[in-house]
């Protein structure tokens, strides 16, 4: 039987802010391991990456990257690379042409500006281009250690489903939903929410059925609430397929995660 909810009733500030830090600590017991899901060995290929994943997977970017950082390792070969030349390697990720005008400008301008290195700042990890505050959060919050609320478009549609906040644009959303939780919290937020958009409460049809929090969501019934229905609809490693990285966490292989296969393999 599907689970019993109560109807929803509108709440206190207070209320909220319970209820929003309960649902992370929930959140993270289930996902003990979550993590960036884009592969990389350093600051650079993380930026790099999360340029490239832009309306596309990160599985895909994680396919593709392997041949892009063999080939240009960095900022200085990439700055230099034949644009015709990356545009191939980045073809699969989509829209490869403003991604390779994106990561050959960016290079360059890490190595006329900041020495081929990659800021550790928001202003100025924003001054690149194709830098916007939702990839600079990611990397100052996984290469940089430094806190910060990645507002992609799974954190968007589930805080809105939770009723944290009403906004629509990311940036009041980022302010929104920062003032719910301490900020020494907000980059494993991020992979917990994120994490859950990707694998049960998906935009179509999300997976109340089988989802842990649903005794705390005020959008549960949009999606199956049958739980054997809900367990067909879940995603990665909860419905037992391969995760979006291919050099996965430990962690996350010693939790029954499964790496992805390289491009070109089924």
């Amino acid at each position: 039987m599907p689970k019993a909810v109560k109807p929803w009733k509108p709440e206190s500030r207070t209320a909220l802010v319970r209820r929003a830090r309960k649902i992370n600590r929930e959140l993270a017991e289930v996902y003990p391991y979550a993590h960036p899901e884009l592969d990389f060995e350093n600051p650079f290929q993380l930026l790099v990456a999360t340029v490239l994943s832009a309306q596309t997977t990160d599985l895909r970017v994680n396919q593709t990257t392997p041949a892009l950082f063999a080939r240009f390792p960095v900022p200085e070969d990439l700055a230099a690379a034949n644009p015709e030349e990356v545009e191939e390697i980045l073809r699969p990720c989509g829209f490869f042409r403003a991604k390779t005008r994106s990561v050959i400008g960016l290079s360059k301008a890490l190595v006329e500006d900041f020495r081929g290195e990659v800021p550790g700042k928001l202003e100025e990890l924003v001054k690149l281009p194709g830098v916007g505050r939702k990839t600079a959060f990611v990397v100052l919050g996984n290469a940089f250690g430094r806190p910060g609320i990645t507002v992609d478009t799974h954190f968007q549609r589930l805080v809105r489903r939770w009723k944290w906040t009403e906004e629509t644009e990311p940036d009041k959303i980022e302010a929104a939903v920062g003032s719910l939780f301490p900020k020494s919290a907000w980059t494993d937020l991020s992979h917990h929410v994120i994490w859950h958009g990707r694998r049960i409460c998906h935009a179509r049809r999300p997976a109340c059925g089988a989802c842990p929090i649903a005794p705390l969501c005020p959008a549960y019934g949009e999606g199956e609430t049958d739980p054997e229905k809900a367990k067909k609809l879940l995603k990665y490693e909860k419905g037992g397929f391969p995760g979006q990285r291919l050099k996965p966490p430990q962690a996350y292989l010693d939790a029954g995660g499964r790496p992805a296969p390289p491009l070109g393999v089924a």
